[in-house]
């Protein structure tokens, strides 16, 4: 009798040091982190036309600039990515293609209309557009986080035993920024420099 106790006792030892635990806690971990940057991303969506809305009532002559703005979101709402796409790097890159869309639209509106600057709607535009754009990063940073956490768990003895045996777990893709030149901070020109 001591026996078999003592064997379940080692065996729940040896699972509970082999992933068993750990690797799905991390791959839901990550995945609840994805939920956080697709939260932020649709918080992006649903107060870019508000404001919007609000900004292009200043005057017809930004029609132009905000509408590109409103399809880019439009475009980029369309893209999709669920939980278990996140080990899909097509999928993936057509996320972050869609999304770039929208910040290379952010950034003409910026440095296209520099005399809306002045207007309150267009500075409270800019104040929401900056700390969204800040709540997206400080997302997909702890996205990133979560997805080299699980990528380690389950490449590292000796959890990946059960990641690999009970799960087939697989390595989740990093959000990657893929807009060319996204290394580099963008040149804001208002036109008053010679």
């Amino acid at each position: 009798m001591k026996f078999r106790v003592m064997i379940t006792v080692a065996a729940a030892a040896m699972l509970s040091a082999c992933g068993i635990n750990s690797v799905p806690t991390a791959e839901e971990n990550a995945k609840a982190r994805w939920a956080d940057v697709q939260t932020q991303y649709q918080r992006r969506a649903n107060l870019i036309p508000n404001l919007v809305a609000t900004v292009k009532a200043a005057g017809a002559q930004e029609k132009d600039i905000l509408v590109q703005v409103t399809q880019a979101r439009a475009s980029a709402n369309q893209v999709q990515v669920s939980g278990g796409d996140l080990t899909d790097p097509n999928k993936m890159a057509a996320y972050q293609r869609a999304q770039a869309g929208i910040t290379l639209s952010l950034q003409r509106l910026q440095e296209a209309y520099p005399e809306l600057k002045s207007q309150g709607n267009y500075t409270t535009l800019m104040s929401q557009l900056e700390g969204t754009e800040n709540r997206i990063s400080i997302a997909l940073n702890d996205y990133n986080s979560a997805v080299q956490a699980y990528n380690t768990r389950i490449r590292t003895f000796p959890d990946a035993i059960g990641a690999k045996v009970f799960y087939g777990a697989k390595p989740m893709v990093p959000y990657q920024a893929t807009a060319p030149g996204a290394e580099n901070a963008p040149t804001v020109n208002f036109g008053n420099s010679n």
